[in-house]
């Protein structure tokens, strides 16, 4: 769905830049259970994202990365090509995690019994990183949190954990 929107920014709070989405669209892209979308932005590019409810209408967020990708500022107009995101997890997600979670039974249950935002947030830990090596270090450092705290997931906890294993690189 081909939807023609503008970088708006909320005045207040921790999240600014959004695109507005129409009740309209909305309604077609997403339901009770579901409102993930795969949004391609300017044909530059492509984020998995939420439809963010706002009234009877939403937005779609979009970080300052994707801003100075895009070279856009606020109020220009751009184009969203929308599609329902159907993938398991809302996430692309990393071969090396996934290989991990195979061979990792105890993690693997810990990861899957997550809220679908918690399992987002790990999946992106790990894919932001580009180097393979640093994907799977990160990978077993947060499986071995996961095992350590029961599956209750702390950031603090597991920051200190990747850490941990950063400074210690031979565990892959």
């Amino acid at each position: 769905m081909k939807v023609i929107t503008t970088l708006e920014k909320f005045d207040q709070g921790i999240w600014g830049y959004h695109f507005p989405i129409s009740q309209e669209v909305t309604e077609q892209m997403s339901s009770e259970n579901h409102k993930r979308v795969i949004c391609q932005v300017n044909g530059v590019v492509t984020m998995h994202s939420a439809l963010v409810p706002l009234n009877d209408a939403s937005y779609i967020m979009v970080n300052k990365s994707n801003r100075k990708k895009l070279g856009i500022n606020l109020g220009e107009s751009v184009e969203l090509i929308l599609e329902k995101d159907t993938s398991e997890y809302g996430l692309p997600m990393p071969e090396s995690l996934m290989v991990l979670l195979d061979q990792d039974e105890v993690g693997s249950k810990y990861f899957h019994e997550l809220t679908p935002g918690k399992q987002r947030s790990l999946i992106y830990l790990v894919s932001k990183v580009k180097s393979i090596d640093k994907q799977i270090n990160k990978g077993l450092a947060i499986l071995e949190h996961l095992r350590d705290v029961q599956g209750r997931l702390d950031g603090k906890l597991l920051n200190e954990k990747i850490k941990h294993y950063n400074q210690n690189r031979n565990h892959i």
